[in-house]
């Protein structure tokens, strides 16, 4: 079977892109990352991008008159490389149907936190506030609606009486590393199934 042909959006520092072109590199992940999407020319995953010998596609949305637009461009050049999985991996942009619709079921995404709790933004400092004792992170299949899509995989990280939002970040992020490159190494496999709402992982 031929190596799964993804494409990583990310809009800042990089660090799960980094994980994910790391486990490729040391040969733990079966995929080939064709592309980066980025919307922000200054972000240093590009630099990741670089030097991990990915191309990237990096864009100025103020520059088209619709995210619509962007979008179609964006999906030109998926297609030109034959890409089966989109990755986000903290990009932050809405998605529109334009880009959802064609990969419906072939678009993950990764939060940082138990879902369905807390979803949309400041998912750690929702977690602090409400004074939950475990929060964790998600690796779901983007539907469209707000971290609501199919959840593939769940990964929990208790909260101490000292924490703060600076100390959980640092062990959600860490536990990020871990099941993101998990998540796509069953993808890749071919062993996961979608069933409306319930996600079946299975021997291929």
């Amino acid at each position: 079977m031929a190596a799964l042909r993804i494409a990583i959006f990310a809009s800042g520092q990089g660090t799960n892109f980094q994980t994910i072109a790391d486990a490729v590199r040391e040969g733990k992940l079966d995929v080939t990352i064709e592309l980066l999407v980025c919307d922000k020319p200054s972000a240093p995953v590009i630099e990741r991008a670089s030097q991990a010998g990915v191309d990237a596609f990096v864009f100025k949305p103020k520059d088209y008159p619709s995210r619509e637009a962007y979008e179609s461009e964006i999906l030109e050049e998926l297609r030109a490389r034959q890409v089966d999985l989109i990755v986000l991996a903290g990009y932050m942009r809405i998605l529109t149907p334009t880009l959802v619709e064609p990969f419906m079921g072939r678009m993950i995404n990764i939060h940082p936190s138990l879902l369905p709790s807390f979803p949309g933004m400041n998912a750690i400092g929702q977690a602090l506030e409400h004074g939950v004792k475990i929060t964790g992170v998600t690796v779901h299949y983007v539907d469209g609606g707000l971290d609501s899509g199919p959840i593939l995989a769940q990964t929990a990280v208790a909260i101490t009486e000292e924490d703060d939002e600076a100390s959980l970040t640092v062990r959600i992020q860490a536990a990020e590393r871990e099941l993101y490159p998990e998540a796509i190494r069953l993808i890749a496999q071919g062993t996961v199934t979608i069933e409306g709402r319930r996600v079946a992982v299975g021997k291929r």
